[in-house]
């Protein structure tokens, strides 16, 4: 049985680009990089509130391009009010992407994209 989750795993064209996007956007801060042994750039990103990271992964040279197909996966992060941070993305040049949208359950949603075609849920918890 495993014991938790420790990380999920982008891969990307541009690890720069991406890792910014990620701490400018979302406020997330950069744990630690290093070259993988297959010689993958990679990048770990930590959440606020959560032990689980975010690895961002460019291959090397030559390895085939990535292309994200639309809606194939997305990371939700929850936000206390969803109004003001999309205020506040808008205020650092993000727009968002669709929504908001409140849910049968109470919530808001909505979307941010991230570069490489990935998708970001932004989440305002019913109160």
């Amino acid at each position: 049985m495993v014991k938790k989750l420790l990380h999920t795993r982008l891969r990307v064209n541009d690890l720069a680009r991406t890792v910014k996007f990620y701490q400018d956007a979302l406020g997330l801060t950069l744990a630690r990089r290093h070259t993988s042994p297959r010689g993958a750039q990679l990048a770990f990103l930590q959440t606020p509130s959560s032990d689980e990271e975010i690895e961002i992964c460019q291959m090397p040279p030559g390895a085939p391009a990535v292309v994200v197909q639309p809606d194939l996966m997305h990371l939700a992060f929850e936000v206390d009010d969803l109004e003001a941070f999309a205020a506040e993305l808008a205020r650092k040049g993000f727009a968002l992407s669709d929504g908001p949208t409140p849910t049968g359950s109470g919530s808001v949603i909505a979307f941010i994209d991230a570069p490489e075609g990935y998708e970001v849920e932004l989440i305002q918890r019913a109160k």
